[in-house]
């Protein structure tokens, strides 16, 4: 099937049926059903001419893992079309996807405007890495606003940055509203879409241009494999030029010896940033995955949307549940009506807003290390999406590099707590982090009166799923 005729199918297809079957290709040798994982460092040619084409991009067959493998090919297929897009790549880890996406697009002397409300990990990579390279960014405080986003765009910005569910606060970002800012100014926004999956949220509907993911999180759901993934569409235009006429992206629009001439706009139009990522970016730099771990993450995505479905409604539980506890000062969760960013969640959001986000202890430090130490079903670890629950203190962990100052003006509070909520029964949930208020309570961290009781606080049921679409 053509990638134009698999575009095609969400016209007819709902989401879980695409999750299931979309870009699938039976194995030709021996039929079998899912497909195979391709544990092959190179692939043999059957001729000199078939070499020599393949190296010219004259036979689409496969060369070298590190370029291209059939299982890791079949991931990309499918989640090009479950995020709407027309291209896909997958590579060894989310931050490989981070770093590859963003460095075929930006070179020494570029700028970059990030929201301040990202990933530790991704900071990390603009305000060391990037900056050893050249490469600057400024950080919007106020991303919700989108004059803060224009008054950062200086003559030399390349793109916009930011999270549609950032971690951990749930700030949710109006996608929309930024992309325009960045289109007015002839600039793409790009996206970490990790903790919404394609299954609540699709940014390049609402005009973001390119989307990636931590493949590890969500998309797989079980906690065992690494991968990343680059996905674009076509509508942004990769021949802009600045307001001096000058192709803000020379190395997409120049004549290339590897293209017999012609440059990445015109063998691939819309397509040509994420050919030139493959190409360029990635087979050089080589963060490949193994065909096994893509064959996991194709795995977890056959679930996807049920997991995802079960994910957001127990957050949504235990969110109402944490807002009712006298030692709870704050939950930041955007599934709440209290929260500020709840128009957004219902705007972008209606399938649910996520499992993962934050809640602030009334007794600080002293009494998140007492409800960490009393959770039972909670797994004390760094990671998210899993379908296990999990909880972290990002002041001690995640975000321990930061000062305390820029910590407090993250908000990112001494008693405050992160949890990634999984898919075990939310009864079992609400009992566990009873645990943990008890804990603080018994040890007089928190002088509150006693908290309501977990066999009291019925959790609310998500509102009804809105029937599978193929738009």
């Amino acid at each position: 099937m053509s990638q134009a005729d698999q575009r095609a199918d969400h016209d007819r297809h709902g989401f879980t049926t695409e999750q299931v079957h979309g870009g699938a290709a039976t194995d030709a040798d021996f039929g079998a059903r899912v497909s195979p994982i391709h544990l092959s460092a190179g692939f043999v040619f059957d001729d000199f001419a078939q070499a020599r084409d393949r190296f010219a991009g004259d036979d689409p067959g496969y060369v070298y893992t590190r370029s291209g493998n059939p299982t890791t090919a079949a991931v990309e297929r499918r989640l090009a079309l479950l995020e709407h897009g027309t291209d896909a790549l997958l590579v060894g880890t989310g931050q490989a996807a981070i770093t590859v996406a963003l460095l075929a697009l930006l070179e020494a002397g570029d700028h970059l405007v990030s929201a301040s409300s990202i990933y530790e990990g991704t900071r990390g990579i603009f305000v060391d890495n990037f900056a050893r390279l050249g490469i600057e960014v400024s950080f919007v405080d106020e991303a919700g606003d989108p004059e803060a986003w224009r008054r950062l765009i200086r003559p030399e910005t390349k793109l916009l940055y930011g999270e549609p569910i950032p971690n951990p606060k749930n700030d949710l970002l109006d996608v929309a509203a930024i992309a325009g800012v960045a289109h007015e100014a002839g600039l793409p926004i790009v996206v970490d879409n990790t903790l919404a999956s394609p299954y609540l949220w699709r940014p390049l509907d609402d005009g973001a241009d390119v989307v990636l993911h931590s493949a590890s999180k969500f998309l797989a759901g079980h906690g065992t494999a690494l991968g990343g993934v680059v996905v674009t569409g076509e509508a942004f235009d990769w021949t802009v030029v600045d307001a001096s006429g000058t192709p803000r992206f020379p190395h997409l629009v120049e004549p290339r010896r590897a293209l017999a001439g012609a440059s990445y706009a015109e063998r691939f139009g819309g397509r040509a940033a994420l050919a030139y990522a493959r190409e360029v970016v990635a087979a050089r730099i080589g963060p490949a995955p193994s065909p096994f771990n893509a064959f996991l993450v194709q795995q977890g995505v056959e679930t996807l949307s049920l997991r995802v479905e079960r994910h957001s409604a127990n957050a949504l539980a235990v969110a109402v549940w944490l807002e009712q506890q006298p030692e709870v000062e704050s939950v930041d969760y955007a599934g709440l009506a209290s929260s500020p960013h709840h128009a957004l969640a219902e705007r972008y959001l209606p399938r649910g807003a996520g499992s993962v986000f934050s809640f602030t202890l009334r007794g600080g430090i002293e009494a998140a290390e007492l409800f960490v130490d009393a959770v039972e079903l909670f797994s004390r670890m760094t990671h998210l999406g899993d379908v296990r629950s999990l909880i972290l203190h990002p002041g001690t962990t995640t975000h321990a590099l930061r000062t305390p100052d820029e910590q407090l003006a993250a908000g990112i509070w001494p008693g405050l707590l992160r949890l990634s909520v999984g898919i075990e029964d939310v009864d079992d949930l609400l009992r566990d982090l009873g645990r943990g208020l008890a804990a603080v309570r018994s040890a007089g961290a928190s002088r509150l009166p006693g908290a309501v009781p977990v066999a009291d606080a019925a959790p609310p049921r998500l509102r009804p799923t809105a029937e599978e679409d193929a738009a």
